[in-house]
């Protein structure tokens, strides 16, 4: 299936510049509001459902034999049309 990006934004910030931003995530998260991402004149909002998918993946890209960069990936999906997809298993973050 192919993939469509509706809206991009990369840049560097400080860990308390992405905690206030998730923290917005999180907010609109627990009182079911809608989810505006806006950068200069470019916008998307997302009504997220009830019980999306939620991923989380850390991952490590470079040579097996040097440095290289890691990541740390939250990512919410949900199929357009309402169905879901319940994988299972529980997430602890300590």
């Amino acid at each position: 299936m192919p993939e469509e990006v509706l809206f991009e934004s990369e840049s560097s910030r400080s860990r308390e510049e992405i905690a206030a931003y998730l923290q917005s995530v999180v907010e609109s998260l627990e009182s079911g509001s809608a989810i505006a991402f806006k950068r200069g004149e470019e916008s998307v909002t997302v009504d997220i459902p009830a019980r999306p998918t939620f991923e989380v993946k850390v991952e490590r890209e470079g040579p097996v034999d040097g440095s290289g960069e890691l990541s740390v990936e939250f990512e919410l999906a949900w199929d357009e049309d309402g169905g879901t997809d319940d994988l299972g298993g529980d997430l602890e973050i300590e």
